[in-house]
């Protein structure tokens, strides 16, 4: 693993570098088992990629959520695809278009669905292994996800809870034999909520952060969002990926 210090360094580089020239993203689109059109963001890694990373917004939300986040993925050696999902709305000056397709609303166990779809086209790419990296309620749904899907390989949970109704999410983390990081807001309820989720992971497999500066879900990486915490948080996020997906 990199020294703290290096590894601080390293993401404060790639964060600066990544929102300087963004890494352009490539619009795709799939379908989910019920046919339902999946819309997404796809970036390549710069070099050899690590693994793809599979981006899953917040509620009201959307793929915009990680326009800033995954140019400094990309940096580092990860492909990411990051969706609109069904359940979503039109956070960040962006539309869901995922969710302006549907005739009706759709709630948050429904996007399962076009999570599940996702896996399987990062699975046609080619580009490594898939991780799983979810925000607020898809945080939580990544658990469902990753249990049934054993060509995941790591899960990222930001802000996780039990969200989703029809699932307990503990039970669903008990399954899991892959590497697991969990991190939220310093909020009791929030750190309460990922220490029950990281405890459930068997062999000690699960690492939960709790970051002294943080925001709910994925904008606590946002510079935008969490302007005091985001570029320590990156760091304890990189230290995983790092140990999850050596860097060659």
């Amino acid at each position: 693993m990199m020294p703290l210090r290096s590894m601080f360094l390293a993401a404060a580089v790639a964060l600066g570098s990544a929102l300087a020239i963004p890494a352009l993203a490539e619009p795709v689109t799939f379908e989910a088992k019920d046919g339902v059109k999946i819309y997404g963001d796809f970036r390549r890694a710069e070099g050899k990629s690590r693994a793809t990373i599979l981006l899953f917004h917040m509620a009201g939300s959307n793929k915009s959520e990680y326009a800033p986040l995954a140019p400094i993925l990309n940096k580092v050696g990860f492909s990411t695809l990051a969706i609109d999902q069904r359940s979503g709305g039109n956070l960040w000056g962006d539309i869901n278009e995922t969710a302006a397709q549907l005739r009706g609303g759709a709630g948050f166990a429904d996007a399962l669905s076009d999570l599940e779809a996702a896996i399987a086209y990062s699975g046609t790419l080619h580009l490594g292994p898939a991780a799983v990296w979810g925000s607020s309620y898809s945080s939580a749904l990544v658990f469902v996800a990753a249990a049934h899907h054993p060509e995941v390989k790591a899960l990222l949970a930001f802000s996780p809870a039990e969200y989703i109704d029809g699932y307990s999410i503990e039970r669903q983390a008990t399954k899991l034999t892959i590497p697991v990081f969990i991190t939220s807001a310093p909020d009791a309820s929030e750190i309460s909520s990922g220490k029950a989720l990281a405890r459930a992971v068997p062999g000690h497999r699960a690492v939960q952060y709790i970051p002294k500066r943080g925001v709910h879900g994925s904008a606590t990486l946002r510079t935008d969002e969490d302007p005091q915490g985001a570029i320590e948080n990156w760091k304890h996020v990189m230290a995983f990926l790092d140990n999850a997906f050596p860097r060659s």
